[in-house]
């Protein structure tokens, strides 16, 4: 316990982050008084500059949101703008937005996992200390986000922001033998993933325990990813059967708020505070995963309601290699569809729709006119929601562990943040870190 009756630990920047963020922990007589995760990063303003353009814009737009889960924001986009027009793709076409989608969790999971996130695990600095300790690891995990890329790159064009996606299904079809250097690569992926999830399960966890409602989509007879049910279960010990509502009925239960220490919005569910992303899914859905899946998790000490976020990892690499399995349960299944896309004519209507992009829910809503003009938009990422979770864990994270000085703290604090991959802070380090002692 700290001898000073004042102590504030603050970190002024967050380094390789989607977007700019600090952290600021305060503590009072030996009482945590105050976690504050701040977002300063000036607003963006997405959904004002959809407002006014084409109703097929969005798909575009909307993708320059992350640079890391590009897909997750086009295939939100796109169902809400046909949901609104009274278009739904199915068939092949739906299969291949699914395929695309597994590459980005799997690109997107590897990332975290094996540049991000495994050094803290393992006492080591960075991915660059890592790969000097273990260059084995670091290959296998590029091994398979290039998977990733790879599917990225043959259904969307590129890796990055893909171009490929419009409404109703691609501008064009991939070619039979890109399929098939795919199907061949995805058979490396498979064994890079197996090992990853026996990597992470020996992995040492440190003790944290979530008390928070946890909100995911459930499919009717499929893990989630780009479909489903809108799911809140509440606290870990609350017994209460979870609240099952339509995505039409998304803003009547989820509501934003603006906190004043952060440019982000918060959110709750019936007022509640909540988590969304690994730990929420693998509560709402592990059951639907094959058996040796489950099994995987059972090994791992996870339970059908897993409430460590430091075991938030293991689950991740659960689900590169489900990605990996259901990528090649796609490709296996593919014919050609007639054409690459349906027509989707513009009408007047409001449509929504959410996906589980890897670090959780995402919301589109959009309002059009007759024409296709965009008359409102709103959008609700996974780290708005978890935010206010996140500075809740903080908080009870540096309860348990004052006694340590300000430098193992502040570490400890940093890899307790990265159990989440917020898209504000997915990446390895703070910088410029102040104590200030009164």
């Amino acid at each position: 316990m700290t001898h000073r009756s004042h102590r504030l630990l603050s970190v002024s920047s967050l380094a390789r982050v989607e977007g700019e963020g600090a952290m600021q922990v305060h503590v009072v007589d030996g009482e945590v008084e105050s976690v504050r995760l701040s977002i300063y990063e000036p607003p963006r303003f997405f959904e004002a500059l959809l407002r006014g353009r084409r109703y097929d814009e969005p798909v575009d737009i909307t993708s320059r949101i992350c640079g890391i889960c590009p897909v997750a924001y086009q295939m939100t986009a796109c169902q809400a703008v046909e949901d609104a027009c009274g278009v739904t793709v199915d068939g092949q076409l739906a299969a291949l937005r699914r395929l695309l989608y597994c590459g980005e969790w799997i690109e997107s999971h590897s990332l975290h996992i094996y540049l991000l996130h495994a050094p803290d695990f393992l006492g080591l600095p960075d991915a660059l200390a890592l790969a000097r300790a273990d260059r084995a690891l670091v290959e296998r995990g590029l091994r398979l986000k290039q998977a990733g890329n790879q599917i990225m790159e043959v259904l969307g064009g590129r890796a990055v922001h893909p171009v490929n996606v419009r409404l109703g299904g691609f501008h064009q079809l991939p070619e039979r033998e890109e399929l098939d250097r795919l199907t061949a690569l995805l058979r490396t992926a498979r064994h890079d993933a197996e090992a990853t999830v026996a990597w992470a399960i020996a992995l040492d966890f440190p003790e944290l325990h979530i008390r928070h409602a946890t909100l995911a989509l459930r499919p009717t007879d499929s893990y989630p990813l780009d479909a489903g049910t809108p799911t809140l279960h509440h606290a870990f010990s609350d017994a209460a059967p979870p609240t099952v509502f339509p995505v039409e009925e998304f803003e009547q239960h989820v509501v934003e708020a603006q906190a004043p220490h952060t440019t982000a919005l918060t959110a709750t569910a019936d007022g509640l505070r909540y988590l969304t992303g690994p730990l929420a899914r693998w509560r709402t859905a592990a059951d639907l995963l094959p058996p040796d899946l489950r099994d995987l998790g059972s090994t791992a000490g996870l339970d059908t309601a897993c409430d460590n976020p430091f075991r938030s990892i293991v689950v991740r690499a659960i689900e590169v290699l489900w990605a990996v399995r259901e990528a090649q349960r796609l490709l296996d299944a593919y014919e050609p569809p007639p054409a690459p896309a349906v027509p989707v004519p513009p009408r007047a209507g409001v449509g929504r729709a959410a996906t589980e992009a890897p670090r959780g829910l995402l919301y589109h809503r959009y309002e059009l006119a007759a024409d296709g003009t965009v008359l409102d938009a709103n959008i609700i990422p996974p780290t708005a929601q978890n935010q206010s979770a996140i500075e809740a864990d903080l908080r009870d994270f540096v309860q348990q562990r004052l006694h340590l000085d300000d430098t193992e703290l502040t570490r400890q604090c940093e890899q307790a943040i990265r159990n989440y991959d917020p898209c504000i802070s997915c990446a390895t380090h703070f910088l410029d870190l102040t104590v200030e002692r009164r």
